[in-house]
């Protein structure tokens, strides 16, 4: 199979364990992910990204026949045992291709919008191993234990590290695609790093002799040669800091995301209540009422079937969803009012919050659906349990941290922005009352 990237290029997977990822991708849940975008509303803020979760799928295991083959320039100087095998990248590789395949609707926002709703990562393990799904037949078919294979590896476990973290660790095939991927379709070239330099870096990190009385050393993991290497690791992560500060927590998609977020929450709610919302599907009814969430309703959920969904919404009764499905579909996306200094503390937000909630109230507008604290926050580095270590020709493995002076400064560090959302209507009169 041959296909023409946006980002990659020419992708290929011509090879006799990358057969997989043809089968694969005939599946009808590989297929749903066609209308699913990678990055939920972020086209309010930028207009090209409407990419999807399939081309992510695609780009992941590129990267992922990428990283293989270095692994194979490499792996000569590990026990046999510990090589790269043909299963194990045929394992890895369907693996990087299914990593996202249990994503709802979206992007994260639908996960924390319905009670009770598991995480993308337990659907995409109940997709790999439940019986009815074509993905389960596909690898199956290949070799009965090959779903709890990829389920395990889709979690971050192996039993050889390198393998586990490139799949779910600080640099795994996940991260080197969509950062490429979400900077292109944006129009953003601050997530842009040398992908070819980085992978050509890699090392195993040299292991001590095991001290169990089988005497086996353990497994290593993957390291960064620091005669060559340093420049690129901290540009990948660099690259993933500025899109966190630039695209991901962008004010604008912000505010998508939680009006949509309140919207499903609200018909939630309404359901749970008796209230009957027509053209709400089954995959958000069946849980309101308390009910299971069936594999095959949230296969059924999409982006297009939400926003119909939320367009049959508009003719609500309810005053406050209906409004707000209309907001969402007509782009009147609700205002933010950044908090710094003190009113970014813990009390400081609280206090702006009370503020803005108290005009809100007095302005005839409900508080709960009309004002919302938002605080976005991540780590760009340091917070990893096993960090990358660096590794030079003399001397022992050290970590990033302790060689690079930029990562140094980053390590540990939280990037975090606290907004007010608030109705327009509210934020001039929430601006004068907070600023003065």
């Amino acid at each position: 199979m041959i296909l023409r990237d946006a980002v990659h290029g020419l992708v290929s997977f011509e090879a006799a364990e990358e057969q997989v990822i043809a089968r694969l991708m005939d599946t009808p849940e590989v297929q749903r992910l066609r209308r699913i975008r990678q990055l939920g509303v972020a086209s309010v803020a930028f207009p090209g990204a409407e990419h999807t979760r399939f081309s992510h799928a695609i780009g992941a295991a590129f990267v992922m026949t990428k990283l293989l083959a270095r692994l194979r320039q490499i792996h000569g100087e590990l026990p046999f045992w510990q090589q790269v095998t043909s299963e194990r990248a045929q394992d890895a590789l369907a693996a990087a291709f299914l990593h996202d395949v249990g994503h709802g609707p979206l992007s994260h926002l639908f996960e924390d919008a319905i009670p009770g709703n598991s995480h993308h990562e337990e659907w995409t393990e109940r997709i790999v191993l439940a019986p009815e799904t074509g993905v389960h037949r596909v690898l199956v078919s290949i070799d009965p234990h090959m779903p709890e294979r990829v389920a395990a590896l889709v979690r971050g476990e192996h039993p050889l590290p390198y393998l586990a973290r490139a799949v779910s660790g600080t640099l795994d095939v996940d991260r080197c695609d969509y950062l490429l991927r979400d900077a292109h379709s944006t129009g953003v070239r601050y997530g842009v790093f040398d992908l070819d330099w980085l992978f050509r870096s890699l090392r195993f990190q040299p292991v001590a002799a095991a001290s169990s009385s089988s005497g086996t050393p353990p497994a290593p993991g993957l390291a960064i040669d620091g005669a060559k290497g340093l420049p690129a690791i901290e540009a990948f992560l660099l690259a993933r800091l500025f899109m966190f500060q630039q695209v991901y927590l962008h004010k604008a998609t912000r505010s998508a995301e939680w009006m949509i977020r309140t919207v499903l929450g609200r018909a939630n709610a309404l359901i749970a209540d008796g209230h009957r919302l027509p053209g709400t599907p089954r995959g958000i009814e069946r849980p309101a009422h308390g009910e299971a969430a069936l594999l095959a309703d949230y296969l059924d959920l999409d982006d297009a079937v939400i926003s119909v969904a939320m367009h049959a919404w508009e003719s609500a009764s309810d005053v406050g969803l209906a409004d707000l499905c209309k907001r969402v579909r007509a782009r009147t996306l609700f205002k933010t009012y950044e908090l710094f200094g003190e009113q970014a503390l813990p009390a400081g937000r609280e206090h702006a919050l009370h503020v803005a909630r108290e005009i809100a109230k007095a302005r005839g507008f409900d508080p709960e659906l009309y004002v919302t604290l938002d605080v976005a926050s991540d780590t760009p580095f340091g917070g990893d349990s096993e960090p990358l270590m660096v590794v030079y020709a003399k001397g022992p493995a050290r970590p990033l941290s302790d060689v690079s002076f930029l990562l140094a400064r980053l390590a540990g560090q939280v990037l975090s922005r606290v907004r007010l959302i608030v109705a327009p209507e509210l934020r001039d009169d929430i601006t004068r009352a907070l600023g003065a």
